[in-house]
């Protein structure tokens, strides 16, 4: 069995201000229209904080309720071109895959063929698998690795029937293991300025929970 251990995130760590408003309560009574419009973020790095706490494998995710996606997009045009950035999904009305999908492959070359790899902190839901789905059977030049962190709710019969379709669709998806964190630190993590880069530290159950969501993800594909 996985290591349960989980820690409780601050708000900064997740991505909130500190003085987000405390309790269920309050939350659960803004009414939908009272949300801020939906916003994605991009760059070519974020904070090492966010790093830590959302790309974490552990098994129970609790806080772990933003996407973030690092993309390397290769485009085998008539002169190959290399991309790269991350996307994060700020509220949960849209997530980072679909943001991909509507903001940064229209920029790339059309007609071109495109060898595009994700690292995501978690698996996609089912809704992002099938707009996954739709844009690999539309786009006969897309190629697609996914590489995750976390499986998102791999337990659920709508879930694991939704990776196995992206499968059938062409795409590849892989768990990251501690190499994949490792060169997610080194290409897309902010590094202190004036500073030696830091060298990626696996936390301590790294490896142990690479392969228990390895075998799941075996399991049900």
């Amino acid at each position: 069995k996985m290591a349960e251990k989980q820690e409780e995130p601050s708000n900064a760590q997740n991505g909130e201000p500190d003085n987000a408003e405390e309790g269920e309560g309050k939350k659960k009574k803004v009414k939908r229209e009272d949300l801020p419009p939906f916003e994605i973020v991009t760059g070519e790095r974020f904070p090492a904080i966010f790093f830590k706490f959302q790309f974490r494998n552990v098994e129970y995710s609790s806080g772990r309720n933003k996407t973030f996606l690092c993309y390397v997009v290769e485009t085998q045009g008539k002169e190959p071109v290399t991309s790269r950035g991350y996307l994060e999904d700020e509220h949960a009305a849209a997530h980072a895959e679909m943001a991909f999908f509507n903001t940064i492959l229209p920029t790339c070359q059309a007609g071109a063929r495109h060898d595009v790899t994700w690292y995501v902190s978690s698996s996609p839901c089912v809704t992002c698998a099938q707009r996954i789905c739709e844009a690999l059977r539309k786009n006969k030049g897309l190629r697609l690795t996914i590489m995750v962190g976390r499986l998102f709710m791999w337990e659920e019969p709508e879930m694991q029937a939704a990776l196995r379709s992206m499968k059938e669709a062409g795409c590849k998806l892989r768990i990251m293991k501690p190499q994949d964190f490792e060169y997610v630190w080194k290409n897309f993590v902010e590094q202190e300025e004036g500073e030696e880069a830091k060298s990626f530290v696996p936390w301590e159950d790294i490896q142990e929970n690479f392969q228990y969501y390895e075998e799941k993800l075996a399991e049900i594909l």
